[in-house]
C-alpha cells in the first residue's frame, strides 16, 4: 500500500497519544506539523522526528498532504476542518466532529460535496475490548440484544486537571466530553439510535478547584452536570446513560452492561482499547472472562485515523466516521434539549453501523 501522508494541526497534550504511534504506522507518512504556538510545534517534531513545521495555511497548501489530522480545542475543529475540505484534503478529528450541529452538519455536507472523507475520534471501538462484544453479539452468543446500561461517574476534573473551567462551560460538562467514547460504543454495538430523552441538572452552580496551579480558585457551572439519558435504538433495543462529575464518593457500578435474551455482556471501559470482557450466559450463576479475539488492545489512539487511511486506498468506506460522529453529536444535544423541553427528541441524522474489525490473523 503507497503510504498516505498526513499533516497534523493541533500539537498540545493529545497529539503524544496519536504521534507516537502514527509515526510507526507503515501505511502513514506524518510529514507536517502546525500549531499557534510555534515553539511548541517545533517541539513536538523534534520529538518525534518530522521534518517540516509550517503555519495553518501554509499546512493546508501542500499538495503532498492527503489527509489532516485536526487536534485543535473544540470549539476550532469546524473552521479547521471546513478549511481542510475547502483545500481538497481528507479529515480526521478529534472529538466532537464540531461544537453545534449545524456546523457538524456543514463538515459532512462539504465533505460529501468534495468527494472527501471525515473521520472522528473515538476509536477506542476499534479496539479488542469493543470488537470481541461485537463478534460476540453478532455470532448470537447472547441472543436478541434487548437493553444496555453504561455509567460515567466521576467527581468532576477540579480534583486532577490543571485548568478545567473550560469543562464546566456552555457545550462541555460530562456528556460532552465523555459521552462519544459510549455512545460510539453502543452505535457500534448495536446500531443507529432513533429516539432518546433524559434529566439534566446543574448540582452544584460553584466548583472549587482543588488541582494545581489554580488550587483555590471558584468554577462558573454553566452546562448540566449530572445527565440521565434514555435511548432508543432503531433495532428496538433500548439503553440508559448516566454521565456525572457530581459523584462525589466514588461508584461500584460498571461503564458498560448490555443485556440480551441468552445472556449478558459485561463491556470494557469505552474510553481504553482493551478488557476485560465478561459474558454470562442464561442460566449460570456467574460471569466468566472471554479472551480477546481482535488486535488493537493496548494505548492504540490513531487506530482510527490508520483505518481511515487504508479504507482510501482500498476505496471502501471507514468505520471512524463522520455520520457517526454526527449522530452521536446530534444525540448530546438531543438529551439536553429533550431534557430542557420536557419531551422526547427525535433524532434527524441517521448513520450506518460500522463494519466489524478483523479478528487476530
Amino acid at each position: 500500500m503507497q503510504k498516505v501522508k498526513v499533516g497534523i494541526i493541533g500539537c498540545g497534550n493529545i497529539s503524544d497519544a496519536y504521534l507516537k504511534n502514527c509515526v510507526h504506522y507503515e501505511q502513514l507518512e506524518v510529514v507536517a506539523l502546525a500549531d499557534l504556538n510555534l515553539e511548541l510545534a517545533k517541539s513536538k517534531a523534534s520529538t518525534y522526528g518530522i521534518e517540516r513545521v509550517l503555519t495553518t495555511d501554509e499546512l493546508l497548501a501542500d499538495p503532498e498532504i492527503e489527509i489532516v489530522l485536526n487536534l485543535t480545542i473544540p470549539q476550532a475543529h469546524a473552521e479547521i476542518s471546513l478549511s481542510a475540505l475547502e483545500a481538497g484534503k481528507h479529515v480526521y478529528s478529534e472529538k466532537p466532529l464540531a461544537v453545534t450541529v449545524e456546523d457538524g452538519k456543514r463538515i459532512i455536507e462539504k465533505a460529501k460535496e468534495r468527494k472527501l472523507r471525515v473521520g472522528v475520534a473515538p476509536d477506542t471501538v476499534l479496539g479488542s475490548g469493543i470488537q470481541t462484544c461485537r463478534k460476540l453479539i453478532d455470532e448470537g452468543v447472547i441472543g436478541k440484544p434487548i437493553a444496555a446500561a453504561a455509567f460515567m461517574l466521576s467527581g468532576g476534573p477540579e480534583s486532577w486537571h490543571p485548568n478545567p473551567a473550560f469543562l464546566y462551560a456552555k457545550g462541555a460538562g460530562p456528556m460532552f466530553d465523555m459521552g462519544p467514547y459510549y455512545l460510539s460504543a453502543f452505535i457500534t454495538l448495536l446500531g443507529p439510535i432513533k429516539r432518546v430523552t433524559g434529566s439534566a441538572v446543574i448540582s452544584y452552580p460553584e466548583r472549587e478547584i482543588t488541582s494545581q496551579p489554580l488550587n483555590g480558585q471558584m468554577i462558573e457551572v454553566e452546562t448540566p452536570t449530572h445527565i440521565n439519558s434514555v435511548i432508543d435504538f432503531e433495532s428496538g433495543a433500548t439503553a440508559t446513560l448516566t454521565t456525572s462529575f457530581d459523584i462525589k464518593g466514588g461508584s461500584t457500578l460498571p461503564n458498560i452492561e448490555l443485556y440480551g435474551s441468552e445472556g449478558s455482556l459485561i463491556v470494557p471501559d469505552p474510553n481504553t482499547f482493551s478488557g476485560p470482557v465478561k459474558l454470562r450466559k442464561a442460566g449460570s450463576d456467574q460471569f466468566e472472562e472471554i479472551a480477546l479475539t481482535h488486535p488493537y488492545d493496548g494505548p492504540d489512539r490513531g487506530v482510527g485515523l490508520l483505518e481511515m487511511a487504508q479504507a482510501i486506498r482500498e476505496n471502501r468506506p471507514h468505520r471512524a466516521s463522520g455520520e457517526l460522529a454526527l449522530q452521536v453529536l446530534e444525540i448530546m444535544h438531543g438529551v439536553h434539549i429533550a431534557s430542557a423541553e420536557g419531551r422526547h427528541y427525535e433524532v434527524q441524522h441517521t448513520c450506518e453501523r460500522p463494519e466489524a474489525m478483523p479478528e487476530k490473523k
